[in-house]
């Protein structure tokens, strides 16, 4: 299974602690570090990072590690790396002809979640969403997570960060295939900002994009001091 990692933003929050922001450390590792050892550990043998902000100096740690951990890694560079982040994984196009996990350079999560998100994946869904339902995770930042309005069959009603009615949480984790490309383009050709959930909104209006729950199961977002504090010392990070 391909791993497609968006690494492109600026990451202004966390700038005085380190840039780019993949590189800040957390237990002593960069978060992509952690992203790569994580999906490696759910059986993903093949990377392409999406780098933009400060692209050279990620990508010479990529190659640092992708030697050290003997992978297939390639890098992307999105130009235009300050525009909605739909449009990095609009630039992984070329690499991406089948089904491929998606997941952020600064989210960190169980294992198991991907493991288990491929297997239960439903093959009619051109997306499936990797959710959380406690709506009282204390790691998750309610000033800032995406929520998700699920209906009964699992599938996506709405998404993006402004819902005040929703069910769940989008932890960043997602099972994709180049629908997801196609419908991030149709945004953009139709005066959209090109966003990763606008592309999602636009394959749920169709009934295509489905959810996977992962339970009681870790992941954190990190964009700031005070997540970067609550992963240190949250129990489940390793």
């Amino acid at each position: 299974m391909r791993a497609v990692i968006v690494a492109a933003g600026q990451g202004s929050r966390l700038r005085e602690v380190a840039s780019p922001k993949p590189l800040v450390q957390v237990r002593g590792r960069p978060l992509i570090a952690h992203v790569i050892d994580d999906a490696l550990a759910a059986g993903v043998s093949d990377f392409v990072v999406v780098t933009g902000y400060e692209a050279a100096k990620l990508e010479c740690f990529l190659a640092e590690i992708a030697g050290a951990r003997g992978v297939k890694l390639r890098c992307v560079h999105n130009p235009a790396f300050l525009s909605p982040n739909g449009l990095s994984v609009v630039a992984a196009a070329p690499f991406v002809e089948e089904r491929f996990l998606l997941l952020m350079a600064d989210h960190l999560f169980d294992p198991s979640i991907i493991q288990d998100l491929i297997l239960g994946a439903p093959r009619d869904a051109e997306l499936v969403l990797a959710i959380d339902r406690r709506l009282d995770n204390p790691l998750v930042d309610l000033d800032d997570v995406t929520r998700v309005d699920v209906a009964q069959d699992g599938r996506i009603r709405r998404i993006g960060k402004a819902l005040t009615k929703y069910n769940a949480f989008d932890t960043g984790i997602f099972l994709a295939s180049p629908g997801l490309i196609r419908a991030v383009r149709e945004d953009v050709a139709q005066g959209g900002g090109g966003s990763i959930s606008a592309g999602v909104l636009r394959l749920a209006a169709r009934g295509l994009a489905a959810t996977f729950d992962i339970g009681d199961r870790f992941w954190i977002d990190i964009d700031d001091a005070a997540a970067l504090n609550r992963a240190e010392n949250s129990p489940v990070c390793t």
